[in-house]
């Protein structure tokens, strides 16, 4: 899955280096033409430890976990950073489905999904923001499940980059299924 997402970066112009977080207490190389670092033991540590290897502004945050991404929607992003003052560009989808917040099981209200947007990856960060965004206590770290967030919690502002629903992310046998699948399709056009 990972060396499905380096190509598609590879395929983008403006991406001068590919550091890779390899999984905390891997041994498993990067792949070739990519800088290969420790990752931490939570998703922060891990792009805070390939931050630090890279050069370069602005950055990209991508998870190997989307492996069907497009060199079109890394484009998008970046695109997007250049054309506003903002502190970062994430891809994201609207929500489609009617979502409840419950409490203890019991509906507390219904939330208007027009406004809501469903996050991915890749995420496209002014550097000065995302190093300002990672230097959170380690326990805020620990809990932020995307990078875009850290970034508002230091004040930063976020525009978002509609991204198709197949830029799915590979949490189940089923999804990797589906992507396998996806992939396959794309091999044959």
């Amino acid at each position: 899955m990972l060396e499905w997402s380096v190509d598609a970066l590879r395929e983008v112009a403006e991406v001068e280096a590919i550091v890779v977080a390899l999984p905390h207490g891997c041994e498993q190389a990067a792949p070739p033409g990519t800088l290969g670092v420790p990752g931490g033991a939570h998703r922060s540590q891990s792009v805070r430890a390939a931050l630090t290897a890279a050069a370069g502004d602005p950055v990209i945050v991508h998870d190997a976990a989307r492996p069907l991404l497009t060199a079109a929607l890394v484009r998008a992003v970046l695109e997007q950073l250049a054309l506003h003052d903002c502190d970062a560009v994430i891809a994201a989808a609207p929500v489609t489905d009617t979502i409840k917040q419950a409490r203890d099981g019991l509906v507390v209200r219904t939330l208007e999904r027009s406004t809501l947007w469903a996050v991915q990856t890749p995420q496209v960060f002014r550097r000065a923001s995302l190093e300002r965004a990672l230097s959170a206590p380690d326990d805020v770290l620990a809990t932020a499940t995307d990078d875009a967030s850290l970034v508002e919690r230091a004040g930063g502002a976020v525009r978002v980059v509609a991204a198709p629903r197949e830029n799915l992310k590979i949490t189940t046998p089923g999804d990797l299924h589906v992507a396998d699948l996806a992939l396959r399709e794309r091999a044959d056009l």
